[in-house]
């Protein structure tokens, strides 16, 4: 009998830290869907063609890398869904992406430093994910991350540049920054399933570089020769799917089509 119980809690917690496992891999597919999208709203509108074609295949990484979690989320659920049914079929509070990357795309400056944000902490997060008990989630990082190591090239060679460039985009630049920083509180403060994931060696502890990636953000934006915003209000709640009013109106264009012919193919 006690052979039995014990096989029966054993399975119980595999059970267990598989759910968990799923929902923080829907989450990664959240956090890359969302800012691919809103990097996909610069097609035809970049400030010049090639920059334009830029933009573009930087949000078809991001739309990418969500397709390898959201494929993994729905393989670990093991009930028929797809990709699809995470990125169309849910509502905005079943998302549980960041905040920061729900922001309306803004002007060209403002994506800019969104990315740096981005890009800098995705170079550490990608680092450690790769190291993940988990062998998928460790592809999947080791594959993203090789597009993260140009993403980061790419946005710190246009904070240089709007920075040292004119009068109108070194003032376009400051506004960003102090605009965004109150988002990037959130991107260091792991919930309670991070945790418990993060000590089965699932999942990343952001608190270990976050003055890593403080000291990078400030050396790029010293460089450019603009300054550290000095705000000190912070915005959270994406984890736990509480969000901006922007999300909903970003989901109603996304899922559209898929909602208007449901089961169709192409």
């Amino acid at each position: 009998m006690s052979t039995n119980m014990a096989k029966s809690n054993q399975y119980d917690n595999e059970d267990t830290v598989k759910q968990k496992t799923l929902q923080y891999a829907a989450r990664l597919g959240d956090d890359s869907l969302i800012l691919g999208h809103r990097l996909s709203e610069w097609t035809s509108n970049g400030p010049f063609l090639e920059e334009d074609i830029a933009m573009g295949n930087v949000a078809l990484d991001y739309v990418g890398r969500a397709r390898m979690f959201y494929t993994y989320a729905a393989e670990l659920a093991g009930n028929g869904k797809t990709e699809d049914d995470f990125a169309y079929l849910r509502d905005e509070r079943q998302f549980q992406n960041y905040l920061l990357l729900e922001l309306p795309r803004g002007d060209f400056a403002f994506t800019i430093v969104r990315q740096l944000f981005v890009d800098v902490y995705n170079d550490y997060f990608l680092t450690e994910l790769k190291n993940s008990n988990d062998p998928e989630i460790a592809a999947i990082a080791t594959k993203s991350h090789k597009e993260t190591r140009y993403h980061l090239r790419r946005t710190r060679d246009w904070t240089l540049r709007l920075g040292i460039g004119t009068d109108e985009s070194k003032a376009k630049m400051t506004k960003a920054l102090n605009d965004i920083w109150g988002y990037t509180h959130e991107l260091f403060e792991p919930d309670a399933l991070e945790i418990e994931l993060i000590e089965l060696g699932v999942a990343v502890d952001p608190r270990l570089f976050k003055e890593k990636w403080l000291h990078d953000v400030q050396t790029i934006i010293h460089e450019a020769e603009l300054e550290m915003p000095d705000a000190d209000w912070a915005v959270r709640g994406g984890r736990n799917g509480f969000h901006t009013e922007h999300l909903s109106m970003l989901l109603t264009v996304m899922q559209s089509v898929h909602r208007a012919h449901p089961g169709a193919s192409w």
